[in-house]
């Protein structure tokens, strides 16, 4: 296990869809042991394959309760109930607004060697799993912001040090920052 430098706000990566999988064996693996290193130093509970600048998509997690990844995630809505709670992300440090999403929602995809997986997924765990399949879309949470909002976040954005100096990957800090 390695851990990857993130790719900040302003890389072109994140703005891209990633593409399916489509050979798992042991580079998929070290991709996957890597993004749970990275994102373990950075103290997320999420973290998707374009933010360590690989287009491919697969994502893993670690709620505290729940941890794991899936490759070539789809995920659909149960019911209309949504939450509303704090997001920030390890791409765009510095950075935490409220957004509405899901409250329930039933994940699919596979594993690291092809196998089905399926689950169904509520409170942080739905959150993290729609977000991170955002950055699979090349969607950030800051789109899913209000308008005044999104500006507040884009301001605090272009007043960031990293930004200011044109910053697009940094080394992972261990300091923490995500949602």
């Amino acid at each position: 296990m390695t851990i990857q430098p993130v790719r900040l706000f302003g890389d072109p990566i994140l703005r891209s869809r990633a593409e399916e999988v489509t050979e798992f064996g042991a580079e998929l693996a070290q991709l996957v042991a890597d993004l749970t290193e990275t994102m373990h130093d950075d103290g997320g509970v999420g973290m998707a394959a374009p933010q360590i600048g690989v287009g491919l998509r697969v994502f893993v997690y670690d709620t505290g309760d729940h941890a794991g990844h899936v490759v070539n995630p789809e995920w659909t809505v149960n019911g209309e109930e949504t939450q509303v709670g704090a997001e920030g992300c390890l791409s765009i440090p510095g950075v935490r607004f409220d957004v509405e999403r899901a409250a329930n929602i039933t994940v699919k995809g596979v594993d690291i060697t092809g196998a089905p997986i399926e689950f169904d997924a509520t409170e942080l765990l739905a959150r993290c799993v729609q977000h991170e399949g955002d950055h699979l879309d090349g969607i950030l949470f800051i789109n899913r912001l209000e308008p005044s909002d999104r500006k507040a976040a884009m301001r605090t954005i272009r007043e960031s040090d990293w930004f200011r100096n044109g910053v697009t990957v940094r080394e992972s800090s261990g300091v923490g920052g995500g949602r």
